[in-house]
């Protein structure tokens, strides 16, 4: 009996000694997150909690969306970059948002299902949440401090460099194929 205290109150020594260290494997991943990056949001499809950690290195377009928008479209055209750019290492995020004329009134699965079943959408889309003002979620209150353009209206977009940078904002009318916004991805994705 005293063995087995004396082993619970060295195993208690050692979990409290660690207490607050990440692990060598979490703190080299904290490190290779940018700031912008370091936030935990919600998946459209399920509302599984997502790291946005996982998209450090990469080129990202983040973009808030709506169902019933005339920019709505736009989803082709950002499935239609993903599609092209992804092997080199362009995500796009897309983020529901109703912040706008009210436009994403739906649910996050019905808003998943038109995404898949109209557009064909397969770039990484997040739950419903506001992208604006003092109720945004944090992400974009990192974009924005970053430097990054409030959004205006629907399908606002945000290009990041590798590092997480914000490289520049994009107002709805800016459409996906536009020659300026995919110059900017295509030298986003060629700088290492």
């Amino acid at each position: 009996m005293q063995k087995f205290i004396s082993l619970f109150l060295y195993f208690i020594l050692l979990s409290s000694l660690g207490a607050g260290v990440p692990a060598p494997a979490q703190a080299a991943t904290n490190a290779a997150c940018p700031a912008t990056l370091s936030h935990t949001v919600n998946r459209l499809q399920d509302e599984t909690p997502q790291n946005l950690c996982q998209y450090a290195g990469k080129v990202i377009l983040v973009v808030n969306t709506a169902s019933y928008c005339g920019f709505t479209v736009q989803y082709e055209g950002l499935e239609q970059l993903y599609a092209k750019y992804k092997a080199q290492g362009l995500v796009v995020l897309g983020f529901a948002a109703n912040d706008f004329g009210q436009q994403e009134p739906g649910a996050n699965k019905e808003i998943a299902e038109f995404c898949h079943n109209t557009y064909g959408v397969k770039f990484p889309m997040f739950a419903k949440t506001s992208v604006i003002g003092p109720d945004s979620n944090a992400f974009y209150k990192s974009l924005m401090k970053a430097g990054a353009q409030p959004p205006k209206w629907n399908f606002h977009k945000i290009l990041l460099d590798r590092s997480g940078k914000v490289v520049d904002s994009y107002p709805s009318r800016i459409t996906p194929d536009n020659k300026a916004l995919i110059a900017a991805i295509e030298r986003a994705l060629a700088q290492k």
